[in-house]
């Protein structure tokens, strides 16, 4: 499914199998996720992919090729890619173990072709091995909803308790279930009115659910923004307590409305995430190693990607669209 123009649907394509370089493997993809950053790809909130471009970076598939540099994979096993395809190695942020703000960075789904097609290739060094188990539709949805989810988990104070989630998605059905069994209590916001996300929420783990309206029912540790809202940050500085931490987990994010000094006084921060390194992904499966993670999706076949994406869009999926190739 190929994007030929932005803020228009994806269009079905026969195209040759490409062929993987040295460095590369060749992936038949076996499930890929739909993530918002599809959608601010497709509806124009990020403005330079690559045209025409193959979306999607929460891929599982089996590897049926090899390049003649790789080593440590072998035809058959399972393996993950992320949206980070390529980072240069050389640029002042890779010196200091910050790939993910690599000045070269390529992105998986963006400005290289991704997984909404039968078959991928991707670096070799920017994939992740998995399990057999891990081969499921169910697993593509770590690829990016777990992974920035995690990441944005790490940046708060690991005695924080009681965390606030705003927007409650893929990343956030994911992270609830690893904090919970952390020991955290978790506040779900939801759009306003929207009791199917808040029932989710309680399902998932959330000890309180409620619209993005509602005042929590205590002063939050810390609070994490995946909706791509930005009058959600002065909302989430005035529920979170004194050194307070809001962390915005999206690549976008609609204008940042202005406000008083007062709610981000006595040392609250605001902070955002950018993209994940590899070692996120190392610590990320092997904490859901040990904490067992049920990810809920709905499935789709590849020729309804645009059909997933509208009810993405709408807010119609519970958890994380799917697409399968077989």
């Amino acid at each position: 499914m190929v994007l030929e123009k932005q803020q228009q649907h994806l269009v079905h394509k026969i195209l040759p199998v490409p062929a993987p370089d040295a460095s590369q493997l060749l992936i038949k993809v076996m499930a890929c996720g739909i993530c918002r950053t599809d959608l601010h790809i497709i509806d124009g909130d990020l403005t330079s992919p690559k045209l025409p471009l193959i979306p999607g970076h929460e891929i599982v598939g089996k590897v049926t090729g090899i390049g003649k540099h790789v080593t440590g994979y072998a035809l058959n096993d399972i393996v993950g890619i992320p949206w980070v395809g390529h980072t240069c190695g050389k640029c002042k942020f890779c010196k200091a173990g910050k790939e993910n703000l690599c000045d070269n960075a390529l992105f998986t789904g963006y400005t290289i072709d991704g997984g909404f097609a039968e078959y991928t290739v991707a670096d070799a060094r920017f994939c992740f091995p998995l399990s057999l188990e891990q081969s499921k539709p169910g697993a593509a949805p770590l690829l990016c909803a777990g992974l920035i989810g995690y990441r944005s988990y790490r940046m708060i104070n690991k005695d924080a308790r009681n965390i606030g989630i705003y927007g409650f998605g893929a990343a956030a059905h994911i992270l609830t279930q690893i904090a919970v069994a952390q020991g955290k209590s978790i506040y779900a916001f939801t759009r306003e009115g929207d009791k199917a996300s808040q029932a989710f929420a309680l399902k998932m783990g959330a000890c309180w659910a409620a619209g993005s309206d509602a005042v929590a029912p205590l002063k939050l540790d810390a609070a994490i923004i995946f909706a791509a809202a930005g009058e959600l940050i002065p909302k989430a500085l005035r529920d979170v307590d004194k050194a307070g931490e809001v962390i915005c987990g999206g690549i976008h994010m609609s204008p940042i409305p202005s406000f008083s000094y007062d709610i981000l006084w006595q040392e609250r921060c605001v902070r955002s995430v950018a993209n994940l390194t590899r070692d996120d992904g190392l610590s990320f499966f092997k904490t859901i190693d040990k904490i067992p993670v049920h990810t809920e999706t709905e499935i789709f076949e590849l020729r309804q990607a645009n059909h997933a994406i509208e009810k993405l869009r709408s807010g119609r999926i519970n958890g994380a669209a799917v697409l399968v190739m077989d």
